[in-house]
This record gives C-alpha cells, structure tokens and sequence, in this order.
C-alpha cells in the first residue's frame, strides 16, 4: 500500500462518502440494489453514481483510482463492473494513521 496513493484517491467528500456506503451498502442502497451485493460481488457503479447523484463516468473514475490504490475491489460481470471495500487496505491504513501520524 502506497500512503499517498490511497490518501489522494479519498481526497473529495464524494470518494469518503462512498467507502462510507461500500461499508454497510444495507443502510444507504435500496434493496432492490443489494442482489448482487449478497453474492458477494459488490455494489454496481451505475448504483453508487445514482446515490451520489453525478454521472457513471466521474464516478467511474473515482472508483478506478480508490481501486487502484488499493482500498476497492473491483469486480467484472458481463458489461458492469461492481464495487467493495478492501478491509485489509482499509486496516493497514488506520493503522498506519494511528502509529505514525
């Protein structure tokens, strides 16, 4: 894990807002949005943008680059891509936080 990767790809409220959702999608996704989650696969984009109320691509690129610095995971299922958390990143980096900042 990259320390300033990760911090640079949660520099907006909308990206914090989102790892926000990511960790309990039960309390901010409707049900009906929550299928695919259940199979373990995450919570699509087109979902994550509606809730954030801007459009898939900004909120593609958000997520490509929380992804490429680790604190995503990204899955692929035909043509939509879903989103979680990667917990062991997201642990790394509040411990990292707590030891040293």
């Amino acid at each position: 894990m990259e320390l300033l990767q990760v911090i640079k790809s949660l520099s907006n409220q909308t990206r914090l807002n989102i790892l926000t959702w990511l960790k309990d999608p039960f309390a901010y996704f409707p049900e009906e949005e929550l299928a695919d989650y259940k199979s373990s696969l995450g919570i699509c984009v087109s979902d994550i943008a509606k809730k954030a109320e801007m459009s898939i691509p900004t909120v593609s690129v958000y997520l490509k680059n929380m992804s490429a610095a680790g604190v995503l995971e990204a899955t692929r299922k035909d043509q939509w891509t879903y989103y979680k958390r990667n917990e062991k990143v997201i642990q790394q980096l509040a411990q990292l936080i707590k030891n040293n900042l």
